[in-house]
């Protein structure tokens, strides 16, 4: 293929426990997923169902356990806030599929942050204008290597813990169990909009309590039995 300029890479992620690498597709936001959220935002969830937007694969930065990641505070905001999410891996794809097919299309699960200029957003809101200013921009997307569904114990991830520390102190803490949409509900509610393909990543929203972080700070990130990510926060070059 002769390209006119040069081509870009696509963004992968590993597979935990394998050389195996996940090709980055689309990346799928859910929006308001979690009650006390919904409230915190000014949403009424019982009245509001959650809605979706999406992230660029280039907003993708591979975060590792163990090590010691990083993420550059963004341009243009005073208020870069974290959410912490449950990320869902599609193996397979489709158009308005059955439970039973969406549980069948998720590969794996990996821990990620929606990092939010959320300044930005807010205005865009006030203005009826989109949010990518806000959600789409480069590294606000950190996300862990991916589990294999087949390598979890049943349940663990749907009855799992899921917590954001800054600094130590914990800011995030919920459970899968909370999330309004259910994941397969979720696949569902989408496929019926869109297309999906393997290679989608699924972040399915995040619980109350989102907050701001400065540079220097240090996020933890967690689900309980994917493990927890500890990424910095740096300050800009």
């Amino acid at each position: 293929m002769n390209y006119i300029i040069e081509k870009s890479p696509r963004v992968s992620l590993p597979i935990k426990g394998s050389d195996q690498r996940y090709p980055v597709a689309r990346i799928y936001c859910v929006g308001r997923n979690y009650a006390e959220h919904s409230r915190e935002m000014g949403d009424d969830p019982d009245r509001d169902p959650p809605f979706f937007f999406c992230k660029d694969a280039s907003c993708v930065v591979p975060v590792f356990f163990d090590e010691e990641n990083s993420i550059i505070y963004p341009s243009m905001t005073s208020q870069l806030e974290y959410e912490v999410e449950l990320v869902v891996a599609l193996g397979k794809g489709g158009s308005n599929l059955t439970m039973e097919q969406a549980r069948d299309a998720v590969l794996g699960y990996a821990v990620g942050l929606d990092m939010t200029r959320r300044d930005l957003q807010s205005l865009a809101k006030k203005k009826g204008r989109p949010w990518e200013i806000g959600k789409s921009f480069s590294q606000s997307a950190p996300i862990s290597p991916i589990f294999l569904k087949q390598d979890l114990p049943d349940g663990v991830v749907s009855h799992s813990q899921i917590a954001l520390k800054v600094n130590g102190e914990v800011k995030q803490l919920s459970h899968i169990a909370n999330l309004t949409w259910s994941v397969e509900e979720v696949i569902c509610k989408l496929s019926e909009a869109f297309e999906l393909r393997p290679g989608d990543l699924i972040m399915t929203g995040t619980p109350e309590n989102v907050g701001s972080v400065i540079a220097g700070d240090v996020m933890e990130a967690s689900v309980e039995g994917l493990g927890n990510v500890s990424i910095k926060v740096q300050a800009p070059f």
